[in-house]
């Protein structure tokens, strides 16, 4: 005698029916709910009454139970949605935890991150002059609501901004020592603003450590220059812009031999265009360190510098914390000692190469290769005297310098307000966040940022209204 098979056919099936149709809840049963419900409790009780089956009852149980799982299968759909509705956003909560938080960071973003500038000046003319000719100094600047934090802005920036197409015309000029240097000229000869290349305005633009025209905040000042009217020079440190190496020298931020090299180059070319020049991080220290040694002996009328390390020595201790070692240090240390690869062939006559490859720091890569290459004593030595810090009370030009309070690179404590307070010539600008030639600004940053309107700015009044920065002692 068979026993009753369809008890576990009836637990089986039945387990697929939701909660909603066997006890009561928030949500109204549906009219097809119910009548499967009724069915259901039908099945059930006559599945609970048979002890030995015959086969039609079991094939009706079947018949029964398969109906009823398509409607099961639709109301279950029904069910889910309306629940979470009902239960996230129906009730208000979901949504009242969204608005909350919402409120909270908009909040905070307004009271501790958008914030104006801090302007500092050695002279009241000087100062009076940036408010009145570059109206950004003064303005709240506002970092990306979504990456305002600095080292965010600091990766970010090459990838998230664009890179606006400029064709160059490049240029090898011979050095003293033998060696080449190479800059890259955009000549705008398209320029409407000034139409006559012996005076239409130079703008001299110097990258960073391993920088290159290619960068991205240059391409950026290259193209803001262009709507001005003016023309544009890079000047390439050695042996980093693919020019060959002809002799076993590459550059350093206390060295500005081949700067020099190159301004003359340019005033001898255009004798009657004003000049002006910007750097960026090493290129704003080494424009620095080269005002500081020449005072009223240049021929540029105006500087500014963006992100510049004015303490070598802090500088390199922030770079060095674990967290800031492993997300640039490390990176810029394999970036020169590739570019020391390069040119393996002339330095190995001169440097021990082998050691220099295996440099860990930024630091131990002075230690073995920079210092040395300039002789210096010690690499203390030559960090002392890269550091512009020292030489900014000599400094005879008007130079804006743009700082972000949170640069990692250029630490807060390290900024030189009481020297630049002693100088009438120089003028401070420091944010709250921007990061390391970060300053990225608006809901999508690709176009332009904080740092391309205050060079815009400055650039057209130092070049347009320069008459304004005469007698500023």
């Amino acid at each position: 005698m068979r026993s009753c098979s369809l008890q576990p056919l009836r637990e089986r099936h039945l387990s697929f029916i939701p909660i909603f149709l066997t006890s009561p809840g928030p949500l109204e049963l549906s009219p097809s709910s119910q009548l499967v419900r009724r069915q259901t409790q039908r099945i059930s009780n006559q599945a609970g009454r048979c002890s030995n089956p015959t086969g039609d009852n079991r094939d009706l149980a079947m018949i029964s139970l398969d109906f009823n799982f398509n409607i099961l299968t639709r109301d279950l759909s029904h069910y889910l949605e309306n629940q979470v509705k009902v239960g996230l956003f129906g009730s208000g909560v979901g949504l009242s935890l969204v608005l909350g938080f919402s409120a909270a960071y908009t909040c905070y973003y307004l009271i501790s991150v958008a914030k104006k500038p801090q302007l500092i000046s050695g002279g009241k003319k000087f100062c009076q002059f940036l408010k009145e000719q570059c109206p950004v100094v003064s303005e709240t600047y506002y970092p990306t609501f979504w990456c305002w934090e600095s080292r965010i802005q600091t990766l970010l920036r090459p990838f998230v901004t664009a890179k606006p197409g400029v064709v160059y015309r490049n240029e090898l000029l011979k050095a003293a020592d033998g060696g080449q240097i190479s800059v890259d000229w955009f000549d705008n000869d398209d320029s409407h603003s000034y139409p006559d290349p012996t005076t239409r305005p130079t703008v001299l633009l110097l990258p960073g450590l391993t920088g290159t025209s290619r960068e991205s905040y240059i391409l950026h000042m290259v193209q803001q220059s262009r709507d001005l009217g003016y023309r544009c020079v890079v000047f390439n440190n050695r042996g980093v812009s693919g020019e060959t190496l002809l002799t076993p020298r590459t550059y350093c931020a206390a060295n500005t031999e081949d700067l020099e090299t190159v301004i003359e180059h340019i005033l001898k070319t255009h004798k009657s265009s004003p000049i002006m020049a910007a750097g960026v991080s090493m290129g704003g220290m080494m424009l620095a360190n080269y005002l500081g040694r020449k005072g009223q002996e240049t021929c540029l009328k105006g500087v500014i510098v963006f992100s510049a390390g004015w303490d070598v020595f802090e500088c390199s201790a922030s770079l060095e914390k674990p967290l800031d070692r492993f997300l640039f240090n490390s990176y810029l240390t394999s970036c020169l000692q590739a570019s020391v690869h390069r040119h393996r062939p002339v330095l190995e006559k001169c440097y021990d190469i082998d050691h220099v490859m295996k440099a860990k720091t930024i630091r131990e890569f002075d230690e073995r290769f920079t210092s040395i290459m300039f002789g210096y004593p010690t690499n203390d030595d030559y960090y002392r005297d890269a550091s512009p810090v020292h030489k900014l009370k000599s400094v005879q030009v008007p130079m804006l310098c743009l700082n972000a309070a949170d640069d990692v690179f250029s630490p807060s404590h390290a900024i030189p307000v009481e020297a630049v307070k002693q100088n009438p010539h120089l003028a401070l600008l420091i944010t709250c966040h921007g990061g390391h030639i970060g300053f990225l600004e608006g809901l999508w940053p690709r176009q332009s940022t904080y740092m391309d309107r205050v060079f815009k700015q400055y650039a057209k009044a130092v070049i347009e209204q320069g008459g304004g920065l005469k007698d500023l002692s």
